[in-house]
């Protein structure tokens, strides 16, 4: 790893008497050139997730309620496969065989049509 090895070097460089000056150690310098380095270096991946989280926000409010209402529905997510996408463009969710039944209460008052 790039990082760690600028880190240890960094480190290494650094005389005794430096890190005795300060009232740090050695290894505590070296762990602060360290996380440094590694903001630095995750900082533009960090800005450009705020700002695309800043242009989803909007659709991401809509879609809240049809969200949790399907979590409601589901439940615990790992119960479940992962989906597939029929021809169609249907996705079908399927059930794990081991999964402990849904809550009775989440279930919907009519099985939903279901084309085959």
């Amino acid at each position: 790893m790039r990082i760690s090895a600028l880190a240890l070097a960094a480190a290494l460089a650094l005389s005794p008497a430096h890190a005795q000056n300060d009232g740090t150690s050695l290894m505590e310098e070296g762990a602060k050139l360290f996380l440094r380095g590694l903001m630095s270096e995750m900082e533009p991946a960090l800005d450009e997730m705020g700002r695309a989280l800043k242009e989803l926000e909007p659709a991401l409010r809509e879609m809240g309620p049809a969200l949790r209402e399907l979590v409601d529905l589901m439940g615990d997510v790992r119960n479940y496969d992962a989906p597939r996408r029929l021809p169609n463009g249907d996705i079908l969710i399927l059930r794990k065989p081991d999964a402990p039944p849904p809550p009775l209460a989440t279930l919907p008052d009519t099985p939903p049509e279901i084309e085959l």
